[in-house]
């Protein structure tokens, strides 16, 4: 048992510690507003009493998923880029679906 912790130890070391760089710093920020945003869609559903999708929801999306591909291009991890890269347009999408309806209803307001 005792090697079984001490090889852990070692891989905890080798993958967080060694490998640490501005490259993760910038890949945990990122992954830090994209997990941000289900903090801010279930507060808002909270309040609301129902299942809601906040507008912070996408610029939260948008953000986050735009950095973690910034930082699988510079991974050069194809999963990734190929993930991150779909959501962003499906998030991009959203908002301009939102940005449309709300100038609509101002062109009706008026």
């Amino acid at each position: 048992m005792g090697e079984w912790w001490s090889g852990l130890g070692t891989w905890f070391h080798e993958v967080f510690v060694e490998q640490f760089d501005v490259w993760i710093a910038i890949g945990f920020f990122a992954q830090a507003m994209f997990s941000a945003r289900f903090l801010i869609q279930w507060i808002a559903s909270e309040r609301a009493g129902r299942s809601v999708v906040p507008v912070a929801f996408w610029f939260f999306s948008i953000a986050g998923g735009g950095l973690l591909f910034i930082y699988a291009l510079s991974r050069q991890d194809p999963v990734f880029i190929a993930g991150q890269g779909t959501g962003l347009l499906i998030y991009a999408r959203n908002i301009w679906l939102i940005v449309r309806e709300r100038k609509s209803a101002l062109a009706n307001a008026s």
